[in-house]
């Protein structure tokens, strides 16, 4: 069974927004950004534009590592806002070191859930998934004896990895064509506009002179500032030959490569924190923190999905597959008003607030995905009804890491949750406390919204865990020593 809600009013937030002159029928309001958000949004921007400026300072005098020259171009393409359609959104918009390479707005965490995308008026239909650690993911596989999928990476697993043998590269190539968040009409115009950055000769030395040897057509700079998705009848409104439609494709799969690059190097994906001190005999658990952890393992059941390692296994704190913990819908999302033609006639969310997402399911049976960077295997979509409403296990490393303590930051696949301590309850008192609807008084604390959906929920291992308070704020101690920068990076 599903639980349909009424889409609540989206308050406090929403400004009217235009993109220029109106297409018929247009919609021209949207969720509107608070002054504090603006202002919350203009910092990260800043900031972001700070990291890119001393990142081609580097460009001056590259490293002679290729590995490292990887990384460093896929800094330099992460941190980019040429990269998106209006030239105004970077990955990194979505993704900073502060808060774990994951959402740094605390406003919009706490408020929509979602990020706006190069259109500001469109907003994302989940929160954006933390991309340090991403690149241990093994490829998407089926593994019989546990009967699920692994791997992979997005909280549906779309980025399988199997073309280019990397989940997070294949990861890496769906934001820039997604119409809410980078917004480009054609994967050729981030190659495009790569080859018109200051990093153009490093990408040249690293992957070869061909990558940008592309007859470019003359419309190209009007085709690539038009936001997507695409004309039906042109998928790819950058006319371009078949060997140079080839070389665009080749180089696209090398930007990814280089991100992921990055993002697996030990500036994002450092194994710095208080438990890998632990682990290394350089630090001691208190005595709260050790009790969470003993809960974590055991009465609670954690380990099982957010593993601590084993045998030959780091401790990544996620099993890499997928499961419906019974996640409340979030009516915090603008996503589920987006049921309207904008000023360019693009409609994100037809479902308006019947809109329920399907997860894995959804992306194994080809439903409207947003961006669909991997292929799905056909072989797979028989599996597509164990795993409707499923969601990848996240990592839980740096699930506390933020910039200052009163930062907000929002968890699970929709936002739903804006603290640790909401999300320890809500797995221990799921099944035992009553239902109520959202913005009830005791929401959270003495009863819990239905979830979003009921299909192949998690019933054996969330709800009913028996823990006291003590005990959850225990494990939330735990939870807060996974954050990286404890040690110092070597």
């Amino acid at each position: 069974m599903k639980t349909q809600r009424a889409l609540l009013s989206i308050t406090a937030t929403l400004v009217v927004a235009t993109l220029g002159a109106d297409a018929p029928g247009a919609e021209k309001s949207s969720t509107v950004l608070s002054p504090q958000t603006l202002e919350e949004i203009a910092q990260v921007e800043a900031a972001i534009d700070r990291i890119e400026a001393q990142a081609i300072e580097r460009l001056a005098v590259p490293p002679d590592n290729q590995v490292q020259q990887i990384e460093l171009l896929g800094k330099l393409m992460l941190y980019d806002k040429q990269l998106s359609v209006n030239r105004n959104e970077a990955c990194a918009f979505c993704h900073t070191p502060e808060t774990g390479f994951t959402g740094p707005v605390s406003e919009l965490n706490r408020t929509t859930g979602s990020y706006p995308g190069s259109v500001r008026t469109r907003f994302s239909n989940r929160k954006p998934q933390s991309h340090a650690y991403a690149p241990l993911s093994p490829v998407l596989h089926y593994n019989p004896g546990q009967g699920d999928l692994v791997g992979g990476n997005f909280w549906d697993m779309r980025a399988t990895g199997r073309r280019l043998g990397n989940p997070a590269a294949e990861q890496a190539e769906g934001p820039p064509t997604n119409p809410v968040e980078m917004g480009l009409p054609d994967i050729a115009c981030a190659v495009y506009r790569a080859s018109r950055r200051p990093y153009r000769a490093l990408f040249e030395s690293v992957w070869g002179r061909q990558a940008f040897a592309i007859a470019w057509p003359r419309d190209v700079e009007q085709v690539c500032a038009r936001p997507g998705p695409p004309p039906a009848g042109a998928p790819m409104p950058v006319h371009l030959g078949s060997l140079d439609r080839g070389r665009a494709r080749a180089t696209f799969d090398q930007m990814a490569q280089s991100i992921a690059g990055y993002e697996a190097s030990a500036e994002v994906t450092p194994f710095t924190s208080k438990f890998d001190a632990v682990l290394a005999d350089k630090a001691q658990f208190t005595t709260q923190e050790q009790a969470g952890y003993d809960l974590f393992r055991g009465k609670a059941q954690c380990n099982a999905c957010h593993r601590d390692g084993g045998p030959g296994e780091d401790p990544l704190f996620t099993d890499f597959t997928a499961s419906n913990i019974g996640t409340p819908a979030n009516p915090r999302l603008p996503y589920y008003a987006e049921n309207r033609p904008d000023a360019l006639g693009y409609v994100a969310n037809p479902a308006g607030s019947s809109f329920i997402d399907g997860g894995v399911g959804n992306f194994l049976t080809k439903g409207k995905l947003l961006s669909q960077p991997s292929a799905v295997d056909q072989r797979w979509v028989k599996l597509a009804p164990s795993n409707q409403a499923r969601i990848q296990v996240p990592t839980l490393r740096n699930v506390d890491k933020r910039p200052y303590p009163a930062f907000v930051k929002a968890y699970m696949h929709n936002g739903y949750f804006t603290s640790l301590k909401a999300i320890v309850h809500f797995y221990n008192t799921r099944d035992v406390l009553p239902r109520c609807q959202s913005h009830d008084a005791g929401e959270g604390t003495t009863c819990w919204p239905a979830p979003e959906s009921t299909d192949n929920m998690n019933t054996s291992r969330v709800g009913r865990l028996g823990l006291s308070d003590a005990e959850e704020d225990a494990i939330v101690s735990f939870m807060q020593t996974l954050t990286d920068g404890f040690m110092p990076l070597n």
